[in-house]
């Protein structure tokens, strides 16, 4: 790999992984008594200039919610940027993620009624920038405006020129029958996973790694569905339309599983694909929380990705690792602020972090 464009990218992102939160940094905010010392202990980390930034106009958990996005955002665009020509179609395509979660908050904020202000301090998004990083068009005035709007039905007719109307719009007639969001949310989930599949092509010969990267996180999102749906004692035929195509787990394994009569059966059915679902049993036993499931199995998914895509340091896996840990810290410090928001005890807080288990 000598030569290889990456070695740029590697070069430019080598400082920038200093910048995330270390291993012992976490207890310290699992036992923290309350947001406001979670905030005070984060000021003191690379997210404490976006946090001053903004603590005049927010405080609490939207407060940190808005410094923690936008420091993402700073770092989604730093792994744009090393990106060399032949990755950035790849790592745009991935980065749209973000453009797809914000018009997500966005529709659930107007099927709910919820205040403007609230909603925006949930987007990924800073101020001038694009928040899906230049994968899309979209800047933060143009959700904002999407916010303003009447009504769900405006906003999905406003997102037409962003692209969206051939996913959103025939899908309006059964929400106003139905007020029920989540096939508009699927809809979009589908298109961006599909687009994304099909922006991993090969070119160097090592996105086969990018590949199996994204299928992984599939497999993950439909274990998880899958887990729900026995749960709610939903029969398949709901699940199945929920199911999104493109894993190594395929529909016909999927219904084959689902077969089992319990969640704990369904689990221990699936240890064949997925050896560490099982370790969530326990909490599920002790209050019917899917949670311990999904931990195992994003904790198990971190190590192997993590351990994969380090293989090939000269390549875009460099990039993808940058980016999967950025989204890793960002999940963990989001559980530790809600965990202190509701009283979680700090022992249990800890558990369901995934960093410092890495």
């Amino acid at each position: 790999m000598a030569g290889s464009p990456y070695a740029s990218s590697l070069g430019r992102l080598q400082s920038q992984f200093t910048s995330f939160l270390q291993k012992d940094a976490y207890p310290p905010l699992a036992n923290a008594k309350d947001v406001a010392e979670v905030t005070k202990i984060l000021e003191a980390t690379p997210y404490g200039p976006e946090i001053l930034q903004m603590a005049a106009s927010y405080k609490g958990a939207p407060l940190l919610e808005m410094a923690i996005n936008r420091t993402l955002v700073r770092r989604n665009r730093q792994a744009l940027d090393s990106a060399p020509f032949a990755g950035k179609a790849l790592i745009g395509s991935y980065l749209r993620r973000w453009d797809i979660q914000n018009i997500g908050i966005v529709l659930s904020a107007k099927a709910q009624g919820r205040a403007l202000q609230e909603a925006e301090s949930q987007l990924v998004s800073s101020r001038d920038i694009p928040a899906g990083m230049f994968a899309g068009t979209m800047t933060l005035d143009d959700f904002r405006l999407l916010l303003q709007q009447p009504s769900l039905e405006a906003s999905v007719q406003a997102l037409v020129r962003f692209g969206y109307g051939a996913t959103l719009l025939p899908l309006l007639d059964t929400y106003e029958r139905t007020k029920d969001i989540f096939p508009l949310l699927q809809a979009l989930d589908r298109d961006y996973y599909i687009g994304l599949l099909e922006s991993s092509k090969y070119f160097q010969g090592d996105e086969w790694v990018i590949r199996q990267f994204l299928r992984s996180e599939l497999d993950v999102r439909n274990l998880l569905l899958l887990l729900k749906g026995k749960d709610a004692e939903l029969p398949f035929e709901i699940v199945s339309s929920r199911f999104l195509e493109g894993g190594d787990l395929s529909r016909s394994a999927a219904e084959d599983l689902y077969s089992a009569r319990t969640v704990p059966e369904l689990a221990t059915a699936l240890e064949g694909r997925f050896p560490t679902v099982a370790q969530g049993a326990s909490a599920y036993a002790d209050n019917r929380s899917l949670t311990g499931y999904e931990i195992a199995v994003s904790h198990d998914r971190a190590v192997r990705e993590l351990k994969r895509l380090r293989s090939y340091p000269l390549s875009i896996c460099v990039i993808f690792t940058y980016l999967l840990l950025a989204e890793l810290e960002r999940t963990d410090l989001r559980r530790i602020i809600y965990g202190r928001l509701y009283g979680v005890a700090p022992a249990t807080l800890e558990a369901l972090l995934v960093v410092p288990r890495l």
